[in-house]
């Protein structure tokens, strides 16, 4: 027969003989133990933590899939609208563009109406700008509605990750935050291998349109899906709204056997943990304060580094692989050469997208073991020697079997590195690093921080790869690597299995 108890103790008592107000979070880690005093090592998950993970996954998911089909898409996007590069490097940056903005302006909200709110409204948004955007008439339209798209996952970085990490037993935080994120990955390989099917089955200028398409049904799904969750009860307590959190952790901790029974969250008191007594009242403002300083400098600067090459990477993948390894050798004398040119480049981008999937498995095992630190710095060192050996490739023959070897090696080795580490633990220690009153705030402008270097790099690259060429680029993101290493080291700050209400 099993007994229940939270950290290794039976269920408390106060003096009246009541169970005895706890926190939320130590509910949540509530784990159970066998009658000799075995302990479980971990809490098992309710059905209604796994579909509120699953529906935070669509999200990041939703983000790979348009962000890197756009990859795809563009070279039909400039033919059909006649675009020049400045315009070109408006529709890449465009998406990016809106996840800097929404970060801050929607996912700050969070703090304010809800995790629960946030999280639709942001679905909905998406949803509404993604069937616009299908049927966009002219290059104005087409960039407002990817703009648009842009805001709501902007909104999706901090909301998202608060939703599963508010949810869940701390001990397996990391983990289960790091698999959703690998579904950015996912995304970007589906987002890449439908561009590639769409071309094979509709060889026509008009190909991009059913790129995005395919992505709404499935999207409407998800909002759906999002009206049947519990809000964060971390959240209900900061507002001092107990009797609605205490609800909230009953739906939320629904299980079969049921544990706990009975349901008693302590009132926020200033304890300096993210419980506080005006109602979790917080600006941004505070970011900069204190010991808040450290944690906005960890959480967003080397975010910012590392989007400079994975995003400008990402994006123009298939652009950098068709001038490097001729797969765009034929002048395009018309659509039709211009279609097989993008699919073999496309096909080369899908190879190399694997290896970003395999990053985030290997983050999703080691994050917790090894730790948030370790795995930032090493994979910052891996994504800059990744660049080195591509951008090794520009200074031998394009045609040679050496250039083609380095320029695969370098970006394989870059993809799998900057999952494994940077692009996953920044996601990762944004939405840790804070207290639960600005938690939505922190996470938020970090994102938003970080995608000016996403912005940066999908407005300037196609400028820049015209007039200095691929190999000064990447000699420039290596030093960028380099720099995201040393200052995750000098600002560090170890989250691995650290209750939240303790950060």
């Amino acid at each position: 027969m099993n007994f229940y108890r939270g950290e290794g103790r039976m269920v408390v008592m106060d003096e009246s003989g009541e169970v005895a107000a706890r926190s939320v979070q130590d509910y949540i880690d509530e784990t159970p133990y066998w009658a000799d005093g075995t302990v479980a090592p971990s809490s098992p998950m309710t059905a209604m933590q796994w579909r509120i993970w699953f529906l935070a996954s669509a999200g990041k998911f939703f983000e790979g899939m348009v962000v890197f089909m756009t990859g795809v898409a563009l070279p039909l996007i400039v033919r059909e609208f006649n675009l020049g590069a400045m315009e070109k490097g408006t529709v890449s940056a465009a998406t990016l563009f809106g996840i800097l903005i929404g970060a801050t302006a929607l996912g700050g909200l969070a703090d304010h109406y809800g995790r629960k709110n946030m999280f639709i409204v942001e679905m909905v948004l998406f949803v509404a700008c993604l069937v616009a955007l299908v049927f966009s008439p002219n290059y104005i339209f087409l960039v407002t509605f990817l703009f648009g798209m842009g805001l709501a996952l902007g909104c999706d970085y901090p909301t998202a990750h608060m939703v599963i990490s508010e949810s869940i037993p701390s001990n397996d935080r990391g983990r289960l935050v790091l698999s959703a994120f690998a579904f950015q990955a996912i995304g970007a390989l589906v987002g890449t291998a439908i561009g590639y099917l769409i071309l094979h089955k509709a060889p026509e200028l008009s190909a991009w349109r059913y790129m995005y398409g395919a992505a709404i049904i499935p999207a409407i799904l998800v909002v759906v899906g999002r009206f049947y969750i519990p809000d964060s009860s971390h959240w209900l307590v900061s507002k001092g709204r107990i009797r609605e959190a205490e609800e909230a952790l009953r739906r939320l901790l629904h299980r079969k056997p049921h544990y706990p029974k009975v349901i008693k969250i302590a009132p926020p008191v200033e304890n300096g943990n993210g419980y506080v007594k005006e109602n979790g009242k917080g600006s941004y403002a505070d970011l900069f304060k204190g010991k808040n300083i450290r944690s906005t400098i960890l959480a967003s600067v080397p975010w910012f580094l590392q989007d400079l090459g994975t995003y400008g990477i990402g994006i123009f993948t298939p652009t950098i692989l068709g001038s490097v390894i001729g797969a765009k050798a034929v002048y395009e004398r018309n659509v039709a050469d211009l279609i097989h040119n993008d699919m073999l480049a496309a096909k080369g981008a899908a190879f190399i997208d694997v290896l970003l999937l395999v990053g985030i498995i290997a983050a999703v095992f080691m994050a917790d073991k090894v730790g948030r630190i370790k795995l930032q710095v090493v994979g910052f060192i891996g994504c800059a020697i990744g660049l080195f050996l591509a951008s090794m490739s520009m200074t031998v023959h394009s045609d040679s079997s050496m250039s083609m070897t380095l320029l695969f090696s370098g970006f394989m080795l870059f993809s799998f590195m900057t999952n494994m580490g940077p692009n996953a633990i920044t996601y990762l220690l944004a939405g840790e690093v804070f207290p639960t009153n600005i938690r939505g705030k922190g996470a938020g402008f970090a994102a938003s921080f970080a995608k000016i270097g996403a912005v940066a790099t999908a407005f300037f690259f196609p400028v820049l790869l015209k007039d200095f060429g691929t190999g000064l680029i990447l000699t420039f993101l290596v030093g960028c690597s380099f720099l995201g290493a040393i200052v995750t080291w000098l600002f560090r700050i170890e989250t691995s299995g650290v209750n939240l209400e303790e950060l």
